[in-house]
């Protein structure tokens, strides 16, 4: 693609900076076979190279902004597998986001707080908290076809899939050896409503740690969501209320994509992955694992690939557990279609991203899927329920939790 920026630069100096960002871009392709969406629709204008041309158009005013260009930005993930095939280092990320930023700036203002409350609604824990408990409830009372019909079709897989923390289990786990650690969770807006099993897990294994885990009574959201929707002075207060209220003190987050986002805060930079931050406490030599003969899948989220460095410490945390097989995707190790709620909003294509991975499963029979990102847990765990595999997905600290070994005296 030929596009180029303007000679005259823009006087808009958010412009300015996205065009110097994509001129960085030499258009060698190397970023192509990275990239998942272009490897679903063999469309330039689906990969990093051609976005990157259609963002120096629009931006320079070549392009003018129209339905096939949106569908174009619209269409890519965020997973920025492309800034790590890149020779040039540019980063796409912060491209992608600037762009969708722009675009949300020259809405009209209706369209521009109706597409930020949306999203601060579904990143809202208490609501988030709410829904859960009702599915719970549901599920309880046998209504979930119920909930089933009523629900948007796109949204009811991940219904499902709920599991809000009970109050009788919510509570604080005392350590059971005294070192004097303490550390704050960072559970954001989603993890105990939707995954309270791996935060009570995280609990009760970091007290045989001996660490103090504390979870802040304040709903505190990273910002994530509305970064990458094009709103980030909204995303920018939520994360800097986080740098608020954790100041001083050690946070750990469950989430890759949630700790990715935190550490962009100068104050947060420090902010540890939850199976990193186990793996680097020293374990005593009474705390034992019982055996578990598993087939364990391991899945890397996007963000942890890219964002954190890979997740080595997940496998050398699972392999303390005797009996033990761990698995990964190998080559069909891309994104899972998840991508904050891309899944929800591009069903479609989330599903044909899915389709080699799902092959792959299939072909490694495991018994048990854990990851590290709870929005590719909903992803992996609604797909694989509605391709008729029941395999259970979840945080690796809930296998720890569950093959603890139980203390002496109990």
């Amino acid at each position: 693609m030929n596009i180029v920026s303007s000679p005259t630069p823009p006087a808009d100096p958010a412009a300015r900076e996205l065009l110097r960002l994509a001129d960085q871009c030499v258009k060698c392709g190397l970023c192509l076979p990275h990239c998942p969406t272009y490897a679903q629709t063999r469309n330039e204008g689906d990969s990093p190279r051609g976005r990157i041309a259609l963002i120096q158009g629009w931006v320079s005013g070549q392009l003018p902004w129209d339905a096939t260009l949106a569908a174009h930005l619209d269409g890519c993930l965020g997973c920025r597998a492309c800034e790590r095939a890149c020779p040039s280092l540019v980063a796409y990320g912060r491209l992608i986001d600037g762009a969708r930023s722009r675009r949300q700036a020259q809405r009209p203002p209706w369209r521009r707080w109706l597409s930020r409350r949306r999203l601060e609604v579904v990143s809202e824990a208490g609501w988030v908290r709410r829904l859960a408990t009702l599915v719970a409830r549901l599920r309880r009372l046998g209504s979930m076809p119920w909930l089933d019909r009523l629900a948007p079709s796109r949204l009811a897989p991940y219904l499902r899939l709920a599991r809000v923390i009970e109050p009788a289990t919510a509570a604080s786990v005392a350590p059971s050896v005294a070192t004097g650690a303490e550390v704050d969770l960072f559970v954001g807006c989603t993890q105990e409503g939707l995954q309270g099993g791996a935060v009570v897990a995280a609990r009760a294994l970091l007290a045989r740690l001996g660490v103090r885990a504390r979870i802040a009574e304040e709903s505190l959201c990273c910002g994530a969501l509305l970064r990458h929707a094009g709103h980030p002075e909204a995303a920018d207060r939520r994360r800097e209320r986080v740098a608020e209220v954790h100041a001083g003190r050690t946070l750990v987050g469950f989430s890759s994509a949630c700790v990715g986002e935190l550490r962009e805060h100068p104050a947060l930079a420090g902010t540890a992955e939850l199976c990193a931050y186990l793996d680097g406490l020293a374990w005593p030599e009474t705390l034992r694992l019982r055996p578990a003969p598993l087939r364990v899948l391991v899945h890397e989220p996007c963000t942890h690939r890219t964002l954190l460095g890979g997740n080595a410490a997940v496998h050398r945390l699972l392999g303390r557990i005797p009996g033990v097989v761990l698995i990964g995707l190998g080559e069909q190790a891309s994104c899972c279609g998840a991508a904050g709620i891309y899944m929800l909003e591009r069903p479609g294509m989330a599903q044909a991203l899915f389709a080699d991975q799902l092959a792959a499963i299939r072909a490694a029979a495991p018994e048990l899927i854990v990851t590290t990102n709870l929005g590719c847990a909903l992803q992996l765990a609604a797909s694989l329920r509605e391709a008729g595999l029941e395999i259970a997905v979840e945080h690796p600290v809930e296998l720890l939790a569950r093959q603890l070994e139980p203390l002496p005296d109990t």
